[in-house]
């Protein structure tokens, strides 16, 4: 095994995804390749529609593939259960928790659920685990509110923190920055960045926030018209992948800034 091998956790060859109907397939998108180092952060972008949700959910074994590979840690997707899947990989959707009565400290808690006994008793190591997620996305101070006395920002904090307690090497994250305002997206963003540096994580998001992926990430994929793009920020730039995504009359790139305008 290369050392390239060691360090990729995720690798996607030829995936198609969609939906499954009784007398035939519907497929998003195809042919889907990509691959994820430890401590790389990675956005998916594209149009509404594009399969962005789609594919996360494929990824996570939620969805069934139409065909092609996933693989984690050199192991195909298939071959994980539910149980050891989660000490490999958390996620971070869009939706509030299921229950906002749960305290901020009662909802980390949760991150530990693949390690603990079963009767969910927390051990001194899940005790450090859940401090250091704490203090890792700076919600300490949030620990003993509830969390419908959260705004969406620290809501969203407090969801990473849950993740980051799950101590998983990738977190998968659904649309982070939806209901934040720009302030938010931006922190969100370096924090995410931060966890990638600094925690060796490797965090693949799906976003429509692409100027800011551009640039803070270190690979993106664009999904767009059933075909995919993966590679740097600037590699695709250079190529023009980005141009092309919405219709040219009333939205163009700048290529020179990295950043989307509204034409006049």
């Amino acid at each position: 095994m290369t050392s390239e091998e060691r360090h990729t956790v995720i690798r996607v060859e030829e995936l198609s995804i969609g939906y499954f109907t009784k007398k035939n397939e519907s497929i998003i998108s195809q042919a889907i390749s990509l691959s994820a180092k430890q401590g790389e952060l990675i956005a998916i972008v594209g149009p509404n529609g594009a399969g962005k949700s789609t594919l996360l959910r494929t990824l996570l074994g939620m969805q069934p593939k139409i065909s092609g590979r996933i693989e984690v840690k050199q192991l195909a997707l298939e071959s994980y259960n539910s149980h050891d899947l989660a000490q490999q990989i958390s996620v971070v959707l869009t939706e509030a928790p299921a229950s906002k009565n749960l305290s901020v400290l009662e909802f980390v808690s949760l991150g530990r659920q693949p390690y603990t006994n079963w009767i969910g008793a927390l051990a001194q190591k899940d005790k450090e685990a859940i401090a250091k997620a704490l203090q890792l996305t700076e919600t300490e101070t949030l620990s003993h509110k509830n969390c419908f006395e959260l705004s969406d920002g620290q809501l969203q904090r407090v969801a990473i923190a849950r993740a980051l307690a799950q101590d998983t090497p990738i977190i998968f994250l659904d649309e982070p920055t939806t209901h934040l305002d720009l302030y938010h997206k931006a922190y969100l963003f370096k924090l995410l960045k931060k966890l990638c540096k600094e925690e060796n994580k490797t965090i693949i998001f799906s976003t429509h926030e692409i100027d800011l992926a551009i640039q803070l990430t270190d690979k993106m994929l664009i999904l767009h018209n059933k075909k995919s793009h993966f590679e740097s920020p600037c590699n695709l730039i250079e190529a023009k992948k980005f141009a092309s995504l919405f219709p040219e009359e009333i939205i163009g790139f700048d290529a020179k800034t990295g950043r989307f305008v509204i034409k006049e």
